[in-house]
């Protein structure tokens, strides 16, 4: 029996999100209807979706603008449903993404290993609204609970680096653990803004990711521990390189942020902690970097206790730098 009340709440846009921040969400599917369902639920105001009818046209997207919610079809026909999921979820920045999938009844046929499908729900046809609405609300604040990405760079944040850190310490295995600390970003967001300031560090965070993502077939994980403070874990072979091109790439970069005369002069005129003028250099990067080797580490607060001693070192220089800690590297 249909229920008339649950209907009549729906036209009159009982989307379940209400006082909530706008969300953005991409929608992947040949199907018209459920696309027009989507509508129908959640205002653009509340819930805009950008609608692709292929995986192709939706991935550079994907990448470019990261959405709040993906939501992809099994009956999309370029890419396979469970192979757009595992792209997008294989992506470290975009690992936090929730994704729905969209089923035939005769796809649960089948039993699906939930832990190779990457994905954080699914809806299946006939698609009854109700449980659209709720399914759908419900992932977003499953989500927003468990997110702990930084909501301006999307990389994972102080919980995700903890346990990344501590589990590779618990398994024992060898890593580097680089800390990124960008110099004088202070002096700039008070001169510049703090937009100017956010534009900074989502380039120093495509910097990051990056670099390390060219190292083909490594093990690696970047994370946003808060304000100008990134982390960097890779195999102790190449941490060093690492460094050398983040600095690298920076330093090429960071220029372009200042007006021309600040540029020109290569320092700006701004005011330090305690509110006295001064006169700062360009941004610089420094990195500390602790090796754990065969073990010696038995808690992440070693680490971060080294890198902390070690970041100061790194400041002494007014110049982008790295500092390397041997002790535990034997």
């Amino acid at each position: 029996m249909v229920d008339v009340k649950r209907l009549a709440m729906d036209k009159n846009k009982d989307h379940g999100l209400l006082g909530l921040t706008k969300y953005k969400a991409i929608l992947v599917s040949p199907d018209n209807s459920l696309r027009d369902l989507l509508f129908e639920i959640w205002p653009p105001d509340v819930l805009e979706f950008t609608c692709y009818t292929k995986a192709r046209g939706a991935v550079e997207h994907l990448f470019n603008d990261p959405p709040d919610l993906l939501i992809v079809d099994s009956r999309v026909e370029d890419v396979p449903a469970q192979e757009l999921a595992r792209l997008v979820k294989s992506e470290n920045v975009y690992r936090q993404l929730p994704v729905i999938i969209c089923l035939d009844d005769t796809d649960l046929q089948h039993s699906w290993d939930w832990n190779k499908v990457e994905v954080d729900d699914f809806l299946v046809r006939p698609f009854f609204l109700p449980v659209v609405r709720e399914r759908v609300n419900l992932t977003l604040c499953r989500a927003l609970r468990a997110l702990d990405a930084n909501p301006l760079s999307k990389l994972p944040g102080n919980t995700s680096i903890i346990q990344k850190i501590q589990s590779l310490i618990d398994r024992k295995q060898d890593f580097a653990l680089a800390y990124c600390d960008l110099d004088y970003f202070k002096s700039f967001n008070d001169k510049y803004g703090f937009s100017r300031g956010d534009e900074v560090l989502m380039m120093s965070a495509r910097i990051i990711v990056n670099t390390v993502k060219s190292f083909a077939g490594e093990q690696t994980f970047v994370g946003h521990v808060g304000g100008d403070d990134f982390v960097v874990i890779t195999s102790p072979d190449i941490i060093e390189e690492v460094c050398q091109r983040i600095i690298f790439s920076f330093d090429g970069i960071v220029p372009n942020f200042y007006d021309m005369e600040d540029r020109q002069r290569k320092s700006i005129v701004s005011k330090d902690r305690q509110g006295n003028t001064q006169t700062f250099p360009l941004m610089a990067i420094s990195i500390a970097v602790v090796f754990n080797i065969n073990g010696k580490m038995k808690h992440f607060g070693e680490a971060s206790a080294i890198a902390m001693a070690l970041k100061k070192k790194a400041k002494e220089n007014p110049k982008s730098s790295y500092v390397l800690d041997r002790r535990n590297n034997k």
